[in-house]
């Protein structure tokens, strides 16, 4: 048992970023705090056939980044995760030495791994007729291949997990990671997500869930409205997030610029209903945070909601909220970002620490858009349709919950 005198802080060091609204950081900073939406009628061949035509994809072509060769190797959602550590490390201003390496490793959420690879695979043999599919097909679609496709570039030699609880993945990924290098068992790690899923089958099992949005008659790209009355459901996204975190000594050690400090880290399983969220264990995830943050309740500020758009998550994570902070939920603020970025399924928690680091280091709250017709049953300051400026945010939190019933909360400190 370590004495927690031993324990290290962890902060964020580096970020990179895929986005439907931005690739890297400075696209992300600008889009998400203007409000910009990132939903669109889907470029895809197979779009006559859904009925549900809109999404949120990012604007990433592996051919700016990759050599033809190098990428063809890698399925969609690897070549994003590949692309945004490179950017994280770079931001970090990280040299990866040999005396690193061991101390360095990669925890990487995924809900759908490399679904591209594998349904083009089913493809050639079910619709085309081929009798064999691509040789690196498995390797390609293998749920750790992105983490692994990281850690062989970079030749870091320490843990390397990926973590796949649904919409919750990548948060899980950040605290676990965290916790890593809380308790010393390494003094850097790459935490997050990439999800890449928006493919023929996928789409059609989500619209057989009837849980995805429908298309907003006068302007499709206000089609997610989290907390809203007339909110219809959940827009699918796409894309990667990586957070480069390290313990404090050995940021301070190497002179690195700190964005914020991981100060809790919870998880709970709701085990109530494979789809039907809990109140009381969206409930459990944030008090957990809290207690390990050893935190107050009124000591945060703001909540970037897990706030997919249907209307019982919605819901239900609102008096979740209400739950645990008692009235001072009503002088925080909370915000959904998938209003904008839509629902990155197992990277949706990282991109969303990001945008709460950003919301830290610029004391400014993103909106919640589209939020025009408020619900009598949300009644929370959501941070409606516009950014929020504020004197000073020192704590922040953000939620992510899944099916399955598994829901994660960090907690983010601004350091001064």
């Amino acid at each position: 048992m370590r004495n927690s005198n031993d324990l290290h802080r962890v902060v964020i060091t580096g970020m990179g970023v895929v986005s439907p609204i931005g690739n890297g950081l400075t696209a992300l900073t600008e889009q998400v705090f203007s409000g910009i939406s990132g939903i669109k009628r889907i470029n895809v061949p197979f779009v006559d056939q859904l009925e549900c035509k809109i999404a949120a994809q990012s604007q990433f072509d592996p051919a700016d980044y990759f050599t033809k060769h190098r990428y063809s190797m890698l399925d969609r959602t690897s070549q994003m995760a590949l692309h945004a550590s490179n950017e994280a490390i770079k931001h970090a201003d990280l040299i990866i030495t040999d005396e690193l390496k061991p101390r360095m490793g990669i925890y990487l959420g995924t809900g759908m791994g490399g679904a591209n690879s594998l349904e083009e695979g089913y493809q050639r043999l079910y619709q085309d007729g081929a009798n064999r599919i691509k040789p690196f097909t498995v390797l390609m679609s293998m749920y750790n291949a992105s983490a692994s496709a990281v850690a062989l570039q970079h030749k870091f030699t320490g843990s390397n997990q990926t973590i796949s609880t649904a919409c919750s993945s990548s948060a899980i990924a950040i605290g676990e990671a965290a916790r890593l290098i809380r308790h010393g068992y390494a003094s850097v790690m790459l935490a997050g997500g990439s999800e890449a899923f928006l493919t023929y089958g996928s789409i059609k099992a989500w619209e057989a869930l009837r849980t995805l949005a429908e298309e907003d008659t006068e302007d499709l790209t206000a089609s997610c409205k989290p907390f809203s009355a007339n909110r219809t459901g959940l827009v699918l996204g796409e894309g990667a997030a990586i957070i480069v975190l390290e313990s404090y000594e050995h940021a301070l050690a190497r002179g690195a610029t700190i964005y914020a400090e991981i100060v809790g880290y919870g998880t709970a399983n709701d085990s109530s209903h494979i789809t039907q969220p809990s109140i009381d264990g969206q409930a459990a995830s944030m008090q957990a945070a809290l207690l390990d943050a050893r935190l107050l309740p009124g000591d945060i500020q703001y909540i970037n909601a897990h706030g997919t758009g249907t209307h019982l998550n919605d819901v239900t994570e609102t008096n979740a909220v209400k739950k645990v902070f008692g009235s001072h939920a009503y002088k925080l603020s909370m915000s959904s970002t998938k209003s904008m970025h839509g629902h990155l399924m197992g990277a949706a928690g990282a991109l969303e620490a990001i945008i709460t680091t950003l919301a830290v280091c610029g004391n400014k709250l993103p909106p919640t858009i589209n939020l025009k017709q408020p619900d009598p049953e949300c009644d929370l300051d959501y941070v409606p349709n516009v950014t929020k400026n504020i004197s000073e945010l020192e704590y922040a939190m953000t939620n992510s919950f899944a099916f399955g019933g598994t829901g994660a909360s960090l907690i983010l400190k601004k350091v001064n």
